[in-house]
């Protein structure tokens, strides 16, 4: 359903000028995918005092963990993003992800929850005064799958 509605926005993508566009539905499931994933987005961040001192976490699952703060990166199990690119050839990707429900230890014991859930994380982070994005982002909102969204560069009434 939501590769259905990115492929909907993709063709608006299309008629707005940008080109190419490009939806993705990728799983992270190997080193190389995770390190693609680290292209497209820096993770879920995480504290928790379960993360603090030694804790020894299953690899695969996140990115900077620093154990003296108790934080980390949570890297994304699955993503399904929406890439746009201008005359300038600069790429933007709006991205929804998927991140583990639980961090796991080495032996497979959950650690600590992640608070993601099964549910899908909208991100990205436009800065461009480019109206054409803002007319992405509404879309997303119209279809409720954004719950804020902030413009930046809106004319404020006074």
């Amino acid at each position: 359903m939501l590769e259905d509605f990115l492929h909907d926005v993709e063709v608006d993508a299309k008629a707005l000028g940008f080109d190419p566009v490009l939806v993705l539905d990728a799983a992270f499931d190997t080193p190389e995918r995770q390190k693609f994933a680290r292209q497209l987005t820096t993770g879920a961040r995480l504290e928790s005092d379960k993360l603090k001192g030694v804790v020894l976490l299953r690899d695969g699952q996140v990115w900077n963990h620093d154990a003296v703060m108790g934080s980390c990166r949570v890297i994304p199990k699955r993503g399904v993003v929406l890439v746009v690119t201008d005359k300038q050839r600069r790429e933007t990707v709006f991205g929804f992800f998927q991140f583990p429900a639980t961090l796991k230890d080495l032996n497979g014991r959950a650690v600590v929850e992640t608070g993601a859930g099964n549910g899908w994380t909208y991100r990205n982070f436009v800065d461009s005064p480019d109206p054409r994005y803002r007319q992405l982002v509404k879309r997303f909102a119209d279809a409720g799958y954004v719950e804020f969204e902030k413009d930046e560069y809106a004319l404020r009434k006074e």
